[in-house]
């Protein structure tokens, strides 16, 4: 069960408030910018670099609505259409033509094509298939954001899934393209940072030992059978992980002394390996 105290912490913003407050509140996104490189940071707090926004972020993001709050949801924040219909050839205007932008123009919603829709109807059935990602997700609270003050640092996390299920915690939807690679691909983007940070900073609201909050997370593949697995994360991996993450901080109050952000590649290197 979710500690109350936790659940008191609990705040339901859309994700555009959520992301316009990360100059002033440190996110899991922010802190990754920062490990890999500080000036990276740096540049996109200020502005001088920005984040991609690909079609696979979006199709990401919309898996996470229909997958986590549901078809209602879904239905009210995405169209699905391949555009305007050529009445010459019955086929949709491409996407460079005036009349697919004019079309473009008058949409209020964010748009997925019928084959992006499908994929994530199917990734969908693929989770609700899985015995235990379904049992994870049948009562829990969507997106919930909880922010606070961790490590002398304003802090902010957007969780995915918080499980009312008794020893399911923190719920973490991954999109893949191959269930085979998952693990490799979460060593890769950070997943585990990520999580450690979620479950420090969400302990650091409730006032609880982050070990009570067990962390779980959910991967389903982008194509074809549409896998999906649930790992459950070891206590001494995300242990490892919220170390690294307050050495991190700690770095980043000293870069914001100082002003000086490095990229991390200051000193000489010995290339001795074949």
């Amino acid at each position: 069960m979710i500690p109350k105290s936790l659940v008191s912490q609990l705040v339901f913003e859309p994700a555009d408030t959520y992301h316009a407050q990360s100059k002033e509140n440190l996110s899991s996104h922010r802190l990754a910018d920062f490990r890999k490189c500080p000036l990276l940071y740096h540049w996109k707090l200020t502005g001088l670099a920005k984040d991609e926004d690909s079609s696979a972020y979006l199709i990401g993001r919309a898996t996470h609505t229909m997958i986590l709050e549901g078809r209602q949801k879904f239905d009210a924040e995405y169209i699905v259409s391949d555009g305007p219909i050529n009445p010459q050839t019955g086929k949709p205007f491409g996407c460079n033509t005036k009349a697919y932008a004019q079309w473009l123009d008058q949409q209020t919603k964010a748009i997925l094509t019928a084959k992006q829709a499908h994929e994530i109807e199917m990734m969908a059935q693929g989770v609700m298939a899985h015995p235990l990602a379904k049992q994870l997700l049948v009562l829990g609270t969507a997106e919930s954001v909880v922010r606070t003050r961790w490590q002398n640092v304003d802090c902010q996390i957007r969780i995915d899934w918080l499980s009312h299920m008794l020893g399911a915690g923190i719920v973490d939807l991954k999109t893949t393209g191959d269930l085979n690679y998952f693990e490799a691909d979460a060593r890769r983007f950070g997943y585990v940072h990520q999580l450690a940070f979620y479950r420090s900073v969400a302990a650091a609201a409730a006032m609880i030992d982050p070990r009570d909050l067990p962390v779980h997370l959910i991967a389903i593949e982008k194509s074809e059978p549409y896998r999906c697995g649930v790992w459950r994360m070891g206590e001494d991996v995300l242990a490892i992980a919220q170390r690294e993450n307050e050495d991190a901080v700690k770095r980043l109050r000293q870069c914001r002394q100082s002003n000086v952000w490095p990229t991390g590649f200051e000193e000489l290197r010995t290339f001795d390996w074949m």
